[in-house]
């Protein structure tokens, strides 16, 4: 079985590097005349074409709960953050195809050394950050965060800030609440069991399902950044224990599920 997993994940990966390069060199050329939401969306296709060739090549497939969480494409001026679990790159690719917003990754600037995909993502409206330089990386994201969320589009935060292994976490950082905060938006908590299926620093897939739970926005005004972080925490720590139980064990319980 871990042998057919292994073809099939080379076949994948195969599929992305073959589809990423005409596909990165069309965004850069649209780059010239084109900006905004418009390139964003020509950019999210070849997301949307990874994750079609995880589910059809690696049997890795997606469940969705609690869409109805988030503002619709419709309602432009409803600004939220969105703060995910993080365990693979699977939700990388994955929250852009979902979302009915443009996003904005906030992410080290190293990224966008990547031949071809980091190139392509550096025409997008993102913030990247030098983490090295931690006032100027804030003074980047609170300046940056506010400008975007002003024009209609969403950041997306990963609050441990690297991926966690499964069933285990990382620290819960401030960031992603300091600029909800400083912004006037709710934070969106997201849990995501991609681990099952993608694990962390693997081009191993393994066909499956995986959960991905949507909680209901956390209004951050008034709020301290550490107070806003801990219920962000709490939230999503509760939810993976409910729908991925078998990776944290039978003494962590279900835990609550918050609708």
């Amino acid at each position: 079985m871990r042998a057919l997993w292994a073809l099939r994940s080379a076949l994948y990966v195969v599929f992305l590097m073959a589809t990423v390069v005409p596909w990165a060199l069309a965004v850069l050329l649209l780059s010239i005349a084109w900006r905004g939401p418009r390139l964003y969306w020509a950019a999210v296709g070849w997301l949307r074409l990874a994750i079609w060739g995880a589910r059809v090549i690696c049997g890795v497939r997606a469940q969705v709960s609690g869409l109805e969480h988030v503002p619709t494409a419709a309602q432009a001026t409803s600004a939220v953050l969105l703060a995910p679990k993080h365990q693979s790159t699977w939700e990388t690719f994955f929250f852009p195809t979902l979302m009915p917003h443009p996003l904005a990754y906030v992410f080290k600037k190293e990224l966008l050394k990547i031949p071809f995909f980091g190139w392509a993502m550096g025409r997008l409206d993102m913030v990247h950050i030098d983490r090295s330089r931690r006032t100027e990386a804030w003074n980047r994201v609170a300046e940056q965060g506010r400008r975007l969320f002003s024009e209609g589009t969403w950041v997306i935060m990963f609050p441990e800030g690297t991926r966690a292994p499964r069933g285990g976490k990382e620290s819960y950082k401030a960031g992603a609440s300091r600029l909800a905060i400083a912004a006037g938006v709710p934070i969106v908590p997201i849990a995501v069991a991609s681990a099952r299926c993608w694990p962390r620093k693997s081009f191993l897939l393994r066909p499956g399902v995986v959960p991905v739970s949507i909680g209901e926005p956390i209004p951050s005004q008034g709020r301290r950044p550490e107070e806003l972080m801990a219920q962000v925490e709490a939230w999503i720590e509760a939810e993976m224990r409910r729908i991925d139980p078998e990776a944290y064990g039978p003494q962590s319980g279900p835990g609550p599920h918050h609708r």
